[in-house]
């Protein structure tokens, strides 16, 4: 039972370890785009949970960062994010359910991989610390608390020290959490059906560049890093199946108010590094999400975490997400490859990282063969 108890306890701590990004955008979508709460909320709810008993292991979801960056600082309609979210259902169920993405996955090699792990894991260490900067002491003392806890007390739920830590400093200096406008909680108005302008918006401001993003972070990243971290156990954890999942939740919950989704490698990291291990720390988490929803106040109450303690939870994942085993054991001639394709990636996007990698592996590959150097397998990293 001691055992047990341990279990149940390092799973409902990593069930928080993500939400340094699935709080600053949800609500910023509720708060500042104007989306109806309840759905948003009962979207990620209803996905947490399904992610959690089909893949049986801390499969993260979290808001497709593409739509929702575009959404928070542009004029974009909610029609216009509901035929998104159906397209990109398709195409992603498309894509899964003919295996493509699997043959695609294979196609990409490791050093590609390897470099847009590091690159994604910049990008966020660059927006954690940006939510730090919001009040640095708060940020400090979270990032130390989290730190020591990981360290020194393993089985502790350093996420949620890390949460007690930040209230604790937010309320005694002040510090700003996330600002909501006046809203009804509990409204359900559904967006309207979109017009052919809305499809069109979507296409070009939404859908493309969210794709881009979505192949490479959200299921091929995934599926690798999940691998890593759970072996055998993350057999169900395929490029495929990640695709299905997510074509699946968008197409039928974005029509019905929710926030276009997606699963991530950072979410994979995030939930790892902070005790999750079972499928039930994603259960936990979206029943949570469900409280919130329902709870008088339960938006209020998680707006007012400290965004500078989620940016201090974030920094931990963006570290384990980019420094990953991989990336030591790599030969010294892939890393011109990973860095490329990191460097790439920051400065530009994920899919002009692939571009740029994969070019870089292709050049690297025909001067060992030109060299006389012994052929290196790009996967043997």
């Amino acid at each position: 039972m001691p055992s047990l108890q341990k279990a149940l306890v390092r799973d409902a701590g990593g069930a928080l370890g993500d939400i340094g990004t699935l709080i600053p955008l949800g609500l910023g979508a509720i708060g500042l785009a104007g989306l109806a709460p309840i759905p948003v909320l009962l979207g990620f709810a209803a996905f947490y949970i399904a992610t959690g008993l089909y893949y049986r292991l801390p499969i993260p979801v979290q808001p497709m960062k593409a739509v929702a960056a575009l959404l928070l600082t542009t004029q974009v309609s909610s029609q216009s994010l509901v035929a998104s979210g159906v397209l990109i259902g398709l195409v992603l169920l498309l894509l899964g359910s003919t295996g493509w993405i699997n043959g695609a996955a294979r196609l990409i090699p490791r050093s590609v991989l390897s470099g847009l792990q590091l690159g994604l894991g910049l990008l966020l260490a660059s927006m954690s610390v940006g939510l730090m900067a919001t009040s640095l002491p708060v940020g400090a003392v979270t990032l130390a608390v989290l730190v020591l806890t990981l360290k020194l007390f393993p089985l502790w739920p350093a996420a949620l020290a890390g949460l007690v830590a930040a209230i604790t400093m937010g309320v005694a200096l002040g510090a700003p959490g996330l600002m909501l406008p006046e809203v009804d909680s509990f409204a359900l108005s559904m967006p309207e059906l979109p017009a052919m302008d809305d499809w069109q918006q979507a296409v070009s401001a939404l859908v493309l560049p969210q794709l881009a993003l979505t192949l490479t972070n959200a299921i091929v990243l995934t599926a690798l890093v999940a691998g890593d971290y759970f072996g055998e156990q993350a057999h169900r954890v395929t490029p495929a199946r990640l695709s299905v999942t997510t074509g699946l939740a968008n197409l039928f919950m974005v029509p019905f108010g929710a926030l276009p989704m997606c699963h991530g490698a950072g979410g994979v990291a995030a939930h790892y590094r902070f005790g999750a291990r079972t499928g039930l720390a994603p259960v936990l988490l979206g029943t949570a999400l469900l409280m919130v929803a329902f709870m008088p106040g339960g938006l209020s109450l998680v707006a007012a975490i400290p965004t500078a303690g989620l940016g201090a939870m974030l920094l931990v994942a963006a570290v384990e997400l980019a420094l990953s085993r991989r990336l030591w054991t790599a030969k010294p001639s892939c890393w011109p490859v990973i860095a490329i394709t990191a460097l790439v990636t920051v400065w530009a996007d994920p899919f002009f990282g692939l571009l740029a990698g994969v070019a870089t592996e292709t050049f690297r590959a025909a001067w060992l063969r030109g060299s006389g150097a012994e052929s290196e397998d790009p996967a043997d990293l």
